[in-house]
């Protein structure tokens, strides 16, 4: 048995042990709290005091654009949007019915809004309704209150002044998606985040990182139902709690003239077709447009279904950029290219003359020219102002596909133009090996008949088409096209500035180059030439019209009035031209698809964006050309006049002398 020691012992010991738990339980115990209010007190006062704080983002403005003279082409407006922070959400039946209520939507369309967000955090908004009216923004303030985690999140817009003018060309910006969140991070070492806005097209995508600024940020505080109840500014109480201001975005200023710009798209009206023009001597695009068109301005705003619907079922594809994205067979405006390729090459020389019946035989196929009678004896620059088929086709028979590529390639055609928008296509030059590789077949001389008019595997953007011909006016230059002059701060400090860039130097003759500028002049200036109804007044330009076809047809196809064929069967009209022709500034490639003709379809695009040029740029050297012209004209009505008058006499003096000569045949009678 134990004794009364032991038991006491025994006692103490467990008491000792129990205090030394105690005293290690407080130990412990003022350790953590060391750690908590000392050691890491900083930073738990900072989340005990995020509890009741809200960081809010500041979106950063974009940078705006301006056109090369200063005009403002996009800006940034406010645009309001109802968000649910789920967070700060009560009385969700009832909150949502009133919310329903001041929007016009079903509380079920909200739900599933709500539900299709449900997989972020609870405190960030969730976007219900964009672009909402002045109305529900006044109703949603002033009932605040009854709709706890609703709120108006204001959001910086774009808007485009020109609306559909400029559409492809600006391009526009909208919400980021799950799918291009991944690829876009990886593309740019940008850290997106869902609901940021990005540029989707046109210089908003290319200079999107430029143009979009940095965010910011502020604490607000807020009561339990998520009402603002004041701004945090950095003081002692809230130690650690830093705003952060937003840096706006930098501004660019493009190469594009506004008036060059407004003018191509309104002489494109009611048609499907595009229209380049750019300085010859520099490579700047001074106005690229494509019709039909879309409103940029709906798409940061908030794309409506409806207005997307109408987009994407557009047969006429209002969303394609016809300037570099679409190519065509460039019909006669590559006959040029064929004419230089052949007089570099020995095969013809300028005077010399071929006999152009109305067709052409080779093997068993006969190959048609426009006009059925053909068009005589005819050298290059008849074969240039009149489109000559069967020239180009005798031609065809002694060029070989693999020198007119050499010379199409020197000009531009084949390659993309380096341009710095997305989405360029290359067009096509065919080649022996080109044509091997895509079918496993030789080359056919038939097929050359085809090409050297501009024809069969030919094809060409028509930005390719306004570089191509610039080349030719400044004898022999090939720039790289480009669209922005200088990139620049809100301060007006210059970020980035652009230079023009010669890509590469035309190995070809001035002998060579002047004979075709003669034949290009006479297209337009000569009375026989095919644009020379359409030449506008002032201009001096220099140019050539193209008709390209759709599709193969017969003869008696060929020879049918286009216009009243079926529209989609009707050619594309094409016409390239430069001005003014003794000193090139601008050059011009316009595209009218199943415009019929590119004389009567094209050459009028192009003639108001010259006239616009040369009204803006060059008014004297305008208005000496027009007085001159008009004098011209007034001499060859003057002319016209009189021999009308002599022949009318002529007419006269032989219907007095056939009654003479009765009246004498009577009396001898």
């Amino acid at each position: 048995m134990f004794g009364e020691d032991d038991l006491v012992r025994q006692h103490k010991n467990r008491a000792d042990a129990i205090g030394n738990i105690i005293i290690l339980c407080f130990i412990l115990i003022l350790a953590r709290l060391w750690y908590l209010q000392i050691y890491q007190g900083d930073l738990f006062h900072k989340f005990s005091l995020e509890n009741r704080l809200r960081k809010e983002i500041i979106k950063a403005p974009r940078g705006m654009i301006f056109s090369r003279n200063s005009e403002l082409l996009i800006h940034n407006i406010p645009r309001f949007d109802a968000i649910i922070i789920p967070q700060y959400l009560k009385n969700k039946k009832v909150t949502l019915q009133k919310l329903a209520s001041v929007l016009e939507m079903s509380v079920e369309d909200i739900k599933k809004v709500l539900k299709k967000n449900r997989g972020q955090a609870r405190y960030r908004p969730v976007i219900i309704k964009k672009n909402i009216s002045l109305k529900e923004v006044s109703i949603i303030e002033t009932e605040n209150s009854k709709m706890p985690g609703v709120r108006v999140q204001t959001f910086i817009s774009r808007e485009y002044r020109d609306g559909n003018a400029g559409a492809h060309l600006l391009g526009y910006i909208s919400e980021i998606n799950q799918r291009q969140l991944p690829r876009y991070r990886n593309r740019d070492g940008y850290d997106y985040k869902l609901g940021d806005f990005i540029g989707q097209a046109g210089i908003e995508e290319k200079f999107d990182l430029q143009l979009r600024g940095d965010d910011g940020y502020e604490f607000v505080e807020v009561d339990a139902r998520g009402r603002m109840r004041r701004n945090i500014r950095s003081n002692v109480l809230f130690t650690g709690i830093e705003n952060k201001q937003a840096k706006p975005g930098h501004n660019i200023r493009l190469t594009v003239d506004r008036d060059m710009q407004m003018a191509a798209y309104k002489a494109l009206e009611e048609k499907v077709g595009s229209a380049v023009a750019v300085d010859v001597n520099t490579g700047e695009i001074l106005a690229m447009v494509s019709r039909p068109a879309f409103d940029p301005t709906k798409f940061s705003k908030g794309l409506t279904k409806e207005y997307w619907t109408s987009l994407v079922e557009d047969d006429r594809n209002p969303l394609r950029d016809r300037t570099i994205q679409e190519h065509y067979a460039p019909g006669s405006t590559f006959k040029t290219f064929t004419a230089i390729a052949a007089l570099e090459e020995g095969i013809v020389t300028p005077e010399q003359e071929l006999k152009c019946g109305g067709t052409y035989r080779l093997g068993r196929r006969i190959y048609h020219d426009w006009k059925r009678g053909g068009h005589g004896m005819t050298d290059v620059y008849k074969a240039l102002r009149r489109s000559v088929d069967v020239y180009f086709y005798q031609i065809a028979t002694q060029l070989d596909i693999d020198i007119l590529a050499k010379y199409a390639k020197m000009f531009g055609f084949g390659n993309r133009t380096g341009i710095a928008l997305s989405r360029e296509t290359s067009g096509l030059i065919p080649t022996r090996e080109w044509k091997k590789k895509r079918s496993g077949e030789d080359w056919q001389l038939g097929e050359t008949l085809s090409c050297v008019i501009g024809q069969s595997y030919v094809l060409a953007t028509p930005l390719q088409l306004a570089m191509a011909y610039a080349a030719i006016a400044n004898n022999g230059a090939l720039y790289k096209p480009y669209l922005i002059k200088e990139i620049f701060s809100n301060s007006g400090e210059i970020i980035e500035e652009y230079k023009p860039e010669k890509v590469g130097e035309v190995q070809v003759s001035e002998k060579t180059l002047k004979a075709v500028q003669k034949g290009l002049y006479q297209v337009v200036n000569n009375r026989r030439g095919t644009a020379y109804w359409y030449r506008g007044i002032g201009l001096e330009m220099a140019g050539k019209t193209g008709t390209a076809q759709v599709r193969s047809m017969s003869s008696k196809e060929l020879f049918a009035r286009c216009e009243d064929m079926p529209y989609k069967d009707r050619h594309h009209g094409i016409f390239v031209g430069y001005a003014p022709f003794d000193n090139p500034k601008v050059a011009v490639a316009a595209v009218v698809e199943h415009g019929c003709h590119g004389s009567s379809a094209a050459a009028p695009v192009v003639r108001d964006v010259v006239t616009t040029y040369m009204k803006k740029y060059m008014p004297d050297v305008h208005k000496q050309n027009s007085d001159r012209q008009r004098k011209e004209y007034r001499k060859q009505l003057e002319k016209i006049r009189r021999e009308k008058e002599a022949k009318e006499k002529q007419k006269l003096l032989e219907q007095a002398q056939n009654k003479d000569e009765a009246v004498t045949e009577g009396s001898e009678g």
